[in-house]
């Protein structure tokens, strides 16, 4: 009779499996696992019962698994695949569910010896083709994982129309360690140029929305209050995710907070803390990221959205009116590079606000964003703004109706009058790149300032060495290129460095300046 009992519900639930209906199978599953289970411990059945009931064990275990894996329930999910490998150590299902767990939570190494021993058993296997697939895939994203070698190329070249390109997690050049401008940040293990790839993580979760320009806050907090149910349902879900949340801040006690080894974010286990909601509302807070900002570029069908995300090792990455780096988001994935050439040593940091403008506009959005920027431009232009002249040029280029070429004209004989060289003139032309960016786009303003002011190339190269590359200055250089001001190998190349500051190193020249020539066709 029991043994009837048992058959019937294994039946019943490899049928709700079959119809996606999950979470009745894994009840209908808890329950034969239940039963199996002390009917072995109080009939102590003769070996070929006990043999067939272990079978089914596994085949149950594995099943289980594969409706909590379709739940995102992680972390139950690879308890089950082990409890049925302990079973039958080399049982192909479930080798093949438990790799793909661990390649959804990109543990490279570890799904890979999955697939390999599933390989090895694949024969026997109904669905060899996917046995092998699966590897190949498992191979292919443990080598980028290893060496960044992305390729967006045919991607640009279609118009973003073609299959979105495939990512893994990379952790580059860069390591964790005490920030002096605020609590941890991330930092470069050795010198990279411009555009080197630094790092390409998948959101946590990001929730995206269509927001017309008119939209209200309600609006606003709609999407919010989405993202924030996804994130606290993945952690819910998975013991990894919840352990890689917990080691964000929460924006107080700064000090006292650990330093996170770089490879807990790579293939290596991370032991989950205390998470409730108010801390997790606090972390949310501090770290979720904006898509759409003054750093970063959306590439692909998402281009339209408004998108807000967690994206956890990014999050490490502090505020400067100095920024070295910038981020491209493609579909959930964030790729972070180096906007202009960096040291070994200096800390990462990416503008969380628009920094081309002068340093009381700079602290009125600090302030929105909850913090005073200390880095050393703002320390540098508060010493230069207490000087009346400086006040004089400032008050004069807020009024926005005056010949901006007198603006940059005044700009340029005050620096030399102080005999402010170096990064000191690209802080302040940066300040007041806007006065630049209309005397360099207007052939009126040119014909008449043109031999008073430095050359376009000059004051770009000064600006990209102390904020780096950014769309606009990119744009003005291209919009200069075209008009025939400088010509030659020597800017284009130029131009291609530029790219690479926006863009970074994952695409090849053709591409870039697809982008370059044209813009984005997204914009």
């Amino acid at each position: 009779m029991e043994e009837e009992t048992m058959q019937e519900l294994r039946s019943k639930a490899a049928e709700l499996l079959l119809r996606e209906e999950y979470k009745d199978s894994i009840s209908a599953y808890s329950q034969f696992i239940s039963l199996c289970q002390d009917f072995i411990s109080e009939k102590n059945p003769d070996a070929a019962v006990l043999e067939r009931l272990r079978k089914s064990l596994c085949l149950a275990f594995s099943n289980r698994a594969e409706a909590r894996s379709r739940l995102m329930e992680v972390t139950e999910a690879l308890e089950d695949c082990d409890l049925a490998l302990r079973i039958e150590r080399s049982h192909v299902k479930t080798l093949l569910c438990k790799g793909k767990i661990l390649l959804s939570l990109n543990r490279y190494g570890m799904a890979l010896e999955c697939f390999e021993a599933a390989n090895l058993e694949a024969q026997s296997y109904e669905n060899v083709d996917l046995v092998s697939g699966l590897l190949e895939k498992c191979k292919r994203l443990d080598y980028l994982s290893r060496n960044g070698g992305f390729d967006i190329s045919d991607w640009v070249l279609s118009g973003f129309t073609s299959k979105t390109p495939e990512f893994a997690e990379y952790v580059g050049a860069v390591e964790i360690s005490k920030s002096e401008i605020s609590g941890r940040g991330l930092f470069a293990t050795k010198h990279v140029e411009s555009g080197t790839l630094l790092l390409v993580t998948k959101a946590i979760a990001v929730d995206r929305a269509i927001m017309p320009p008119d939209s209200s806050e309600n609006a606003q907090l709609v999407i919010w209050k989405n993202f924030i149910d996804k994130v606290v349902d993945s952690a819910s879900k998975c013991s990894r995710i919840k352990g890689l949340i917990s080691m964000l801040s929460t924006g107080e006690d700064e000090e006292s907070l650990g330093i996170p080894d770089i490879g807990s974010f790579t293939d290596s286990d991370i032991s989950s803390e205390k998470l409730d909601m108010e801390r997790m509302l606090s972390i949310l807070d501090v770290n979720s990221i904006l898509e759409d900002a003054i750093s970063a570029k959306v590439l692909g069908k998402n281009v339209d959205y408004q998108g807000v995300g967690l994206w956890v090792l990014a999050s490490f990455i502090n505020h400067s009116c100095d920024p070295n780096v910038r981020r491209l988001h493609i579909g959930d994935h964030v790729v972070v590079h180096a906007s202009r050439d960096v040291k070994a040593g200096e800390e990462l940091t990416y503008a969380y606000f628009d920094i081309l403008l002068p340093i009381n506009n700079r602290r009125e959005m600090a302030t929105t964003w909850g913090f005073s920027c200390r880095c050393k431009r703002c320390k540098f232009e508060e010493n230069i703004f207490l000087k009346q002249d400086m006040r004089d040029i400032d008050m004069v280029f807020g009024k926005k109706v005056v010949d901006m070429g007198n603006v940059v004209f005044r700009l340029e004989e005050a620096m030399r009058r102080w005999a402010i060289r170096g990064k000191g003139k690209g802080h302040l032309r940066a300040s007041f790149w806007q006065a630049y960016h209309q005397v360099f786009e207007c052939e009126k303003s040119m014909k008449k300032w043109g031999r008073k002011i430095p050359l376009m190339n000059v004051v770009v190269d000064s600006l990209v060495e102390v904020v780096g590359s950014d769309e606009r200055i990119v744009k003005v250089f291209m919009d200069g290129l075209k008009r025939g001001r400088f010509n030659g190998a020597v800017e284009m190349e130029k131009a291609l460095k530029l790219g690479r500051g926006v863009y970074g190193k994952i695409m090849k020249k053709q591409a870039l300046r697809s982008l370059l020539q044209f813009g984005s066709a997204q914009e």
